[in-house]
């Protein structure tokens, strides 16, 4: 049975939220740091993720994702602040980088 995650993902400064949806955390965060220039990650630094739930239904996860993408901004940082009220880098602390 596969898992399937929502995440968010900010820069240093943490001006800015990136939410999406993977069935490996792993992966999508060595694909966002190895990803071209012109992409988004890349164009606003974002290199470190912040949040993360996991799902068994990939349905359940995408509608997540869309959910936390229609909220305004304060509500995702009340949802990250429950987490990871520092915001520290869960890559680093729970998530293998490959």
């Amino acid at each position: 049975m596969k898992t399937f995650y929502v995440y968010m993902m900010t820069n240093r400064s943490r001006v800015v939220l990136y939410t999406g949806v993977t069935n490996s955390l792993e992966r999508r965060l060595w694909f966002h740091g190895n990803t071209p220039k012109q992409s988004f990650t890349k164009r606003y630094k974002i290199d470190r993720i912040v949040y993360y739930e996991s799902f068994d239904d990939v349905r359940d996860a995408i509608s997540r994702e869309k959910e936390i993408k229609r909220w305004r901004r304060e509500k995702k940082n009340e949802l990250v602040r429950k987490l990871n009220p520092k915001w520290e880098d869960l890559g680093k602390k729970y998530i293998l980088r490959p």
